[in-house]
């Protein structure tokens, strides 16, 4: 009896024992957390062990558990809409933890969103028109420019032909009234570079570079980017870093092959320990250029680095930005049209190619003058656009309890720099130049003497634009605070920013012949045989603009505090709603010039121009003292109609403030009231959303309408002051022919109106009714290599707002082929404006006499060039 009582014991022992490790073996878990290229969580995954009924989704921070799982290894299938299918084998001991990072699928963009809402959102379910764009398609358009990257986005109309920066940027047939993006904010990593842009000559895109750091750009048009960023009704574009939670990097060396540029990129990330990483990058480059300037026009560089630690509740990333970067700047230059003003012909000079021509030359290489504190400064022409940018940030998010989320995005920067670029003031014939210093006055090349003989009799009067960029520095942040409920989100947020515009205006004239290889300067003399200029310099300042000798020291102290309701009705239906009240604050002075007598050549003479030398009038500065505000909201509402179909409605309204635009205007800039500080804009859009297996197509329908309280244009020398109104269709599509052909599109539609003043019921000038771009792409020989195209065009469009002098619509082909050589090791052979098509931007003119020939200042698009870069990724 004993021992069977003992056999019973022995095997109740036994059978506890394996229960036990049955028990302990299915007590281990799987975790972890699923991120895109920028590391950002992904929520909504789908993700399966295989073979198994075991499933789950990632949660609003990308996070996933499994439990009760056995210690052995398992397949985990990670998918998502507008992702590749990621398949790993992963060994369970214990409590495993494994991050997934899914690579986007190059036809279908990347469906999580982050600009312009309060929390990652797939587009699909998101109530706003959104277009995302990765390396791969940025690769595709060829783009020369940071600007150029943007022409393929539907609704953006991107006047890219002023060079690396100073780019006309708007959205949706909001007008380009003042140069920059007045209505549409660029940021990076969701915060904006400035806080206006359109300051002059200190555009948002003079201190933006595109190079390897960035994972993708988001570009949000009206929708809820009025109360999620000031002075950013039209929309928000977005350049959003890498983090290095995917390792890797690349390095690549690009140089022009009918053009002067060589450049290196290097950005590199990963891993460095639990939950802690890296990223760090950047470029430098240099060269004349795709336009011939005569010098080494493009000099300097980029660098970046952030590093991210991650917590078991959020986040810290800090970040750093070195920008100190030389840029050709590329002013409207000569042009000649004929026939009529409904019909014309555009053409180059002859003398002047004005696909690769520029107003720069060897003979003017440095402007001299007084400078902002009275003493003689000389600056260097070659430095151009040049923008100094020393950033440091950080951005925190933490999930608290009881649902509570906190977010903060902090960022310093100190800008500076400068913008120095020849502009055509006047355009004439030699005989018209000459006699507007007094009858019988001579022209002669200031080099040697001789009479003047161009072939082409055209002399252009210059005026330097001098611009010293003292402080354009700012601080910004934005504190959010959010509470999930069942179904509602709530999130509570304030922006806080000081922007600084301390600029110097510090312009010179000259006379130069019309050429395209290093133009002359051309001396005057009266018909008394006195000289009137020294070396082509005929003023120490702009006589014909009434002497625009300039100081700005302002300062932009913005606080704005914003609420956001989500509220999801049903599985399908949602609703958000918005508001936002921005308080501005300006304080400073501005000054203007002021006429003195100055040995500026130090030749113990006083010449003609020395007696007569514009300063800064810093005795008598104005002073800047004033408030603003206004209110911005937006309502939308998505309704999902099957998993991969939506549709959604919105409408918002928001203001964009002015800065220095409203300087000079003999405003009372001691009474908030009394100066037109503000412009509004109102938009309404309906969109539709579609999601193929193979691509995609988004649809949206929208109406603005525009109460513009005037700014200024220093190129026109004028105050803009008009309200308009547009309708219009935006299209964007993706789609897979087959495994190897991709192809992507868009197409945007606008029926733009003035609604006020003398050119009430007239078409906003630039603005073409229709702008679309084709973008296919083919891999070959094993998905190893890529050859691709696009096709980026736009309908005529008025010069100016009078709707006189038509600019021809016109297409620019773009091409790329890729070919691999090793693993990771790849040449790209790039062309822009493969057929050198003679696009024209913008002009100064509003007409021209029919029937003859007339000499227009105009912007048009680089001609053809080509490039090679040698790439390695590891």
């Amino acid at each position: 009896m004993k021992t069977n009582n003992s056999l019973f014991k022995k095997i109740g022992i036994i059978i506890a024992l394996l229960l036990f490790n049955i028990s302990f073996s299915q007590n281990s878990t799987l975790s972890g957390t699923v991120t895109d290229a920028t590391g950002a969580g992904i929520p909504g995954v789908n993700i399966t062990i295989k073979n198994s009924d075991k499933a789950t989704a990632t949660d609003f921070d990308g996070k996933y558990t499994f439990t009760n799982l056995r210690n052995e290894t398992v397949t985990i299938i990670a998918t998502y809409i507008g992702y590749k299918t990621t398949e790993m084998n992963i060994p369970i001991n214990g409590n495993t933890i494994q991050n997934i990072s899914l690579v986007e699928d190059a036809n279908v963009l990347d469906d999580v969103v982050v600009t312009g809402v309060v929390n990652p959102k797939t587009k699909i379910k998101s109530s706003v028109s959104i277009t995302t764009l990765g390396t791969e398609q940025v690769t595709q358009s060829a783009p020369r420019s940071t600007a150029e990257i943007f022409r393929t986005i539907p609704g953006i109309r991107s006047e890219s032909s002023g060079g690396e920066g100073n780019s006309n940027i708007s959205v949706r047939g909001v007008p380009i009234s003042s140069g920059g993006s007045k209505y549409l904010q660029l940021q990076e990593d969701g915060l904006p570079v400035l806080l206006f842009g359109d300051i002059a000559f200190a555009t948002a895109d003079i201190f933006t570079r595109f190079d390897g750091n960035i994972a993708k750009i988001e570009a949000i048009r009206g929708g809820s980017a009025s109360t999620l960023s000031s002075n950013s009704p039209g929309g928000i574009i977005n350049f959003i870093s890498k983090t290095g939670k995917t390792e890797g990097g690349n390095i690549s060396t690009s140089f022009g092959l009918d053009y002067g540029n060589f450049r290196t990129d290097l950005d590199y990330g990963s891993k460095i320990g639990d939950g802690l990483y890296f990223h760090v990058g950047g470029f430098y480059r240099t060269g004349e250029g795709v336009r011939k300037t005569g010098f080494n026009s493009n000099n300097g560089g980029q660098f970046k680095f952030n590093i991210t630690k991650e917590f078991e509740n959020g986040s810290i990333t800090v970040y750093a930005k070195f920008l100190n970067d030389r840029a050709a700047a590329y002013m409207p230059m000569p042009v000649a049209v004929s026939g009529t003003n409904a019909n014309p012909n555009w053409k180059s000079v002859d003398g002047y190619d004005a696909t690769t021509g520029a107003l720069q030359s060897i003979y003017l290489t440095h402007s001299v003058g007084l400078g902002p504190d009275g003493n003689v400064r000389r600056e260097a022409v070659s430095n151009g656009m040049h923008p100094v940018s020393k950033s440091i940030g950080a951005n925190a998010s933490f999930n608290l309890e009881n649902n509570w989320k906190i977010t903060d995005n902090i960022r310093f920067s100190s800008n500076s720099g400068g913008f120095i670029s020849p502009f055509p003031a006047e355009l004439a014939t030699a005989s018209t130049i000459a006699n507007s210093f007094g009858a019988g006055s001579t022209l002669s090349y200031a080099d040697n003497g001789a009479a003047f003989n161009n072939p082409n009799g055209l002399v252009a009067r210059i005026h330097m634009f001098d611009t010293q960029l003292n402080n354009m520095g700012n601080f910004m942040n934005d504190l959010r605070l959010t509470k999930k409920f069942d179904k509602i989100g709530i999130t509570a947020g304030l922006f806080k920013s000081m922007q600084n515009v301390s600029m110097s205006w510090l312009w010179n004239s000259y006379l130069q012949e019309v050429s395209d290889d290093n133009p002359r300067l051309i001396n005057v003399n009266d018909a008394g045989g006195n000289a009137l200029s020294e070396n082509g310099l005929y003023a120490y300042g702009t006589p014909a603009w009434g002497n625009l000798a300039r100081n700005y020291d302002t300062q932009y102290n913005v606080s704005a505090p914003y609420l956001n309701i989500s509220v999801d009705a049903t599985d399908n239906l949602s609703f958000e709603g918005g508001l936002r009240y921005d308080k501005g604050k300006v304080t400073g002075s501005f000054a203007g010039g002021v006429s003195t007598t100055y040995d500026i050549n130090n030749d113990g003479e006083i010449s003609a121009p020395e007696q007569n030398v514009f300063a800064i009038d810093n005795a008598n500065p104005t002073a800047v003292n004033y408030d603003y505000d206004y209110y911005s909201y937006t309502l939308g509402a998505n309704l999902l109609l099957a998993s991969r179909q939506s549709v959604f409605a919105r409408i918002s309204r928001g203001a964009s403030a002015k800065a220095d635009r409203i300087l000079f205007s003999g405003l009372d800039y001691l009474d908030g009231n009394k100066i037109n500080a503000l412009d509004f804009l109102t938009q309404a859009e309906i969109g539709f959303k579609q999601k193929f297996d193979k691509g995609y197509l988004y649809a949206t329908a929208f109406h603005s309408k525009t109460d513009e309280q005037g700014g200024f244009e220093a190129t026109s020398n004028s105050i803009i002051k008009n309200n308009y109104k547009s309708i219009g269709l935006e299209l964007e599509t993706a789609y897979n022919l087959t495994d190897n052909l991709d192809l992507r599109g868009s197409l945007t539609y606008t029926k733009a109106e003035i609604t006020s003043g003398d050119n009430n019921g007239n078409q906003p000038r630039r603005q073409p009714k229709l702008m679309y771009s084709f973008l296919p792409a083919y891999k070959f020989m094993n998905n190893k290599n890529t050859l691709g195209l696009s096709f980026i065009g736009q309908t005529k469009a008025y010069a100016q707002d009078s709707n006189q002098l038509v600019m021809n619509g016109f297409v620019i082909v773009n091409g790329f082929v890729e070919v691999g050589i090793a693993k990771g090791l790849s040449v790209n052979v790039s062309g822009n404006n493969l057929f050198n098509t003679l696009a024209i931007t913008e002009a100064e003119e509003g007409s021209i006499t029919e029937n003859t020939v007339n000499f227009v200042r105009a912007r048009s698009m680089t001609g053809r060039s080509l490039s090679m870069a040698l790439s390695y990724k590891f």
